[in-house]
């Protein structure tokens, strides 16, 4: 006759060691199958049994969490890619990895906000097949003041994304920086334009890239901005941008004369998004994504390993 100890260490050694099932077990011992399953939940709740979980074995598990623990965030998506890969692979990796996730956060009646550039054309080319109801995507900023290629603009993006989520897409029809403040005002009189800017109070999900000094002669960078823009930038005090809102290593955001004729979301607006999804990666743009994330200009970030780790080392130094 077995004690009850004697009875859990039998049976979790014939079902964790044995690999019996529990129909197995309970004819050898004559035990009611449902009497079985009650009590290896009993071995387990009395540490007879311990089951651990060898997470590192996830490869990104441990450097996602301690991402999500040092910064605060809601989540933090790192993706293992090749050394050898191009940066269009990585930024389709990237994008697949977050078109993944969304399918979990996005639900109907969102309204969901894009920027502009390569990740996130990538971003939108990756966008999960929803059919959601009453979802409404909308740019965060104006566009282009030199030749952006069109793939890139933030209005192909959203038009892209919306269609994948069977949504409304509202464009906008104005530079993200106007030559004159007084152009600025005059263009956001107009009602389309209104109607835009109040849905940036109203954000559900924020999906931008982010920006860094570091690539001041990526071509990309060139022709959003133009040259005339490009030279009122003080690079000295930037390490990041986000939606063209400039920023030190600290997140501290950097005020600057274009902060008054930007047609874009303001850093007010954008913390109040109760999801803020930065995607980016290169060990270039380490410091703006550290300053991007001590900000709190994001609070879900999506980047590579590589640079996942990097972010580690320098902030625990």
């Amino acid at each position: 006759m077995f004690t009850e100890d004697r009875l859990l260490i039998k049976i979790a050694e014939m079902y964790y060691q044995g690999n019996k099932t529990q129909s197995q077990i309970s004819k050898e011992l004559g035990i009611h199958r449902t009497t079985i399953s009650r009590l290896l939940k009993q071995s387990r709740e009395e540490g007879i049994v311990q089951i651990t979980i060898n997470y590192d074995k996830a490869g990104t598990y441990t450097v996602e969490k301690n991402l999500e623990k040092i910064f605060g965030l809601h989540k933090a998506i790192v993706v293992p890619v090749a050394d050898n890969m191009e940066r269009r692979q990585k930024e389709q990796a990237l994008a697949k990895a977050l078109g993944s996730y969304l399918t979990t956060l996005l639900h109907d009646g969102m309204i969901i906000g894009f920027s502009w550039g390569e990740t996130l054309a990538a971003v939108a080319d990756q966008m999960p097949e929803l059919k959601l109801s009453n979802v409404t995507c909308v740019p965060m900023i104006g566009g282009p003041s030199g030749r952006l290629i069109s793939d890139y603009h933030v209005n192909t993006i959203t038009y892209e994304a919306a269609k994948k989520l069977h949504g409304k897409a509202l464009l906008i029809d104005s530079p993200a920086i106007p030559e004159t403040k007084k152009l600025k005002e005059a263009l956001l009189k107009n009602d389309f334009n209104k109607e835009l800017v109040a849905l940036w109070d109203r954000l559900d999900v924020a999906i931008m890239g982010v920006g860094s000094p570091l690539l001041k002669n990526n071509k990309t960078w060139h022709d959003f901005y133009g040259q005339d823009i490009i030279g009122k930038i003080k690079e000295e005090d930037i390490i990041g941008d986000v939606v063209s809102r400039f920023y030190n290593i600290d997140g501290k955001h950097i005020k600057n004369e274009l902060d008054q004729r930007i047609i874009g979301i303001t850093i007010q607006k954008l913390k109040k998004c109760p999801y803020r999804i930065g995607v980016a990666e290169s060990i270039d743009k380490v410091s703006a994504l550290i300053g991007a994330l001590r900000g709190k200009y994001i609070n879900i970030l999506v980047t590579t390993e590589e640079t996942a780790k990097e972010i580690l080392q320098r902030v625990q130094i």
